[in-house]
């Protein structure tokens, strides 16, 4: 679906957003339904996705605006954010205070560093960490983002040293935020990532924070008896999808093929966002219609 926003200069269809770019460094971004894992758009969609990780991302982002100037201006429409156009850092922040998920799949493997950090000995998967650790990712505009160390991202002249040190302090004071959060919710933020760019020369906080499809979150409850069980921790993220598609074969490597999306997975999905969007949140979630005339005029609305 493709909107008719007067002044469009460019349009740019992402994995899961659209970015409509305006005159005056304004940008429309609408959050669809679609979905990807492994840097592959998945066949099928998922009705109210966009909805869930719009309107998570706008609450976390005004509950963050202390911390980091960020480039939200207003959400018209529960799947519409409208913001500032940035100058993006071609580096994600990956922010990790728990062994699971790649961290984990890096230590399994034999080896104690990732991104240039060490990591201790005798943890097992999902412990948490001494302290969190900051394990950065290249922003790649197509395929998969590599991990990088801070050193390689400052000699290779990606990032300033002096911007990269704002960009970690900012990203430790968020995951802390993001972490305190939770906790009012009974969960725990597990990682999370970030990304930044430049307005009018200052840092600013890009894009969707403290959603399922950036951030990972266990339960609370239960955490510590199930590992001491060595049990699985109980989740809310995108992992479970990754997870499913690990089971069927895929994990977007060449040669590989998507299965097949049930409407009863589809189900599945939608339930467990939604699910996740009223236990971050502790709202009620009000599914909305995606009708392009609709958001149109939300849109106009704030344009005008």
């Amino acid at each position: 679906m493709t909107l008719n926003i007067p002044n469009t200069e460019k349009i740019y269809h992402g994995k899961v957003r659209d970015v409509y770019y305006l005159p005056h460094d304004l940008l429309v971004m609408v959050a669809s339904d679609r979905i990807s894992a492994f840097d592959v758009i998945l066949p099928r969609t998922i009705p109210n996705k966009g909805q869930v990780l719009n309107q998570i991302a706008a609450k976390m982002l005004d509950a963050t605006a202390d911390i980091c100037p960020n480039w939200k201006i207003s959400t018209p429409h529960p799947q519409i954010t409208v913001g500032k156009k940035c100058e993006p850092f071609k580096v994600e922040m990956v922010i990790r205070g728990y062994l699971t998920g790649h961290a984990w799949r890096t230590y399994s493997s034999g080896l104690r560093n990732i991104c240039g950090v060490n990591m201790p000995d005798g943890l097992r998967e999902n412990d948490r960490f001494p302290e969190p650790i900051i394990t950065p990712t290249t922003k790649a505009d197509q395929g998969h983002d590599q991990d990088i160390s801070r050193e390689e991202i400052i000699a290779q002249g990606i990032v300033s040293e002096e911007h990269y040190s704002q960009l970690e302090k900012y990203t430790r004071a968020l995951y802390q935020r993001g972490t305190e959060l939770a906790q009012k919710q009974g969960l725990i933020l597990v990682d999370t990532k970030y990304e930044f760019g430049l307005y009018n020369n200052e840092i600013t906080l890009m894009d969707e924070i403290h959603t399922p499809d950036s951030s990972r979150y266990f339960y609370a409850d239960g955490y510590p008896e199930r590992q001491a069980k060595q049990e699985p921790q109980k989740q809310l993220s995108k992992e479970f999808v990754r997870e499913w598609l690990i089971q069927n074969n895929f994990m977007g490597k060449e040669g590989q093929t998507v299965p097949e999306m049930s409407d009863a997975w589809i189900a599945t999905i939608r339930e467990r966002y939604i699910e996740l969007f009223e236990k971050v949140t502790g709202e009620h979630f009000n599914p909305c219609d995606s009708d392009a005339q609709e958001m149109e005029n939300a849109i106009n609305s704030v344009l005008a």
